[in-house]
């Protein structure tokens, strides 16, 4: 029975990948909002009701790929050494994706992955959506800083706020490094060394306090 249970799991995530796929595809060939849904599942050989119960809504077809990243600061946190503060925790984890090209960083210079945030954000809709898994995972964070013993006092306003300056940090240092890959030509490579002092500095802002800036 649990084989039977794996082998069904499998076959339903390949065919939410192999739908996904087929519509980053078609949207990528000719735009979001000239392609439709019907357009998809017929690539994708499947029905509309069958798409459906994979993606909730046409823009989650793209962005669900954020969704895997929902839970990572939170789970970093939670995940943590004993004794590492939170910030460095969370410093650790933004460098250690830089090192490894991460896309989620913005440092990843493959075409398909420069042409997949191009799609993102310059599409209005799919932006938005984005915006609403960004939230998501700020609430994440926020509740995972709530249950930390070392932020005193252990305060709600605390965990919010620090969860939203964290958020939007690892954005903005996102969007600043594909924006100079995309827009400026740069490489990955050749783009590292400033995207991790770019990461420090950021980091040692949150820690020290913008008074100084």
């Amino acid at each position: 029975m649990a084989r039977m249970t794996g082998l069904r799991e499998l076959k339903k995530e390949r065919t939410r990948r192999a739908i996904s796929e087929a519509a980053i595809g078609l949207f990528l060939e000719h735009g979001f909002d000239q392609v439709s849904v019907a357009d998809v599942a017929a690539a994708a050989e499947v029905s509309k009701p069958t798409l459906f119960s994979y993606f909730a809504s046409k823009e989650d077809l793209v962005v669900h790929r954020f969704a895997d990243h929902q839970e990572q600061s939170a789970d970093v946190v939670r995940g943590r050494a004993d004794g590492e503060p939170v910030l460095d925790a969370l410093r650790r984890d933004f460098l250690d994706g830089l090192a490894r090209h991460d896309p989620v960083t913005g440092l990843n210079d493959h075409p398909q992955v420069l042409a997949f945030t191009a799609l993102v954000y310059g599409t209005p809709s799919l932006a938005a959506r984005v915006g609403a898994y960004t939230a998501r995972a700020e609430r994440s964070l926020a509740e995972a800083l709530r249950e930390a013993p070392d932020l005193a006092p252990p305060h709600e306003l605390t965990a919010q706020l620090l969860a939203a300056q964290v958020t939007a940090t690892q954005r903005v240092l996102a969007l600043h490094n594909w924006r100079r890959i995309d827009r400026d030509g740069r490489t990955a490579a050749d783009l590292q060394p400033e995207a991790v002092a770019d990461a420090d500095r950021a980091f040692d802002l949150l820690a020290r306090g913008y008074g100084g800036a």
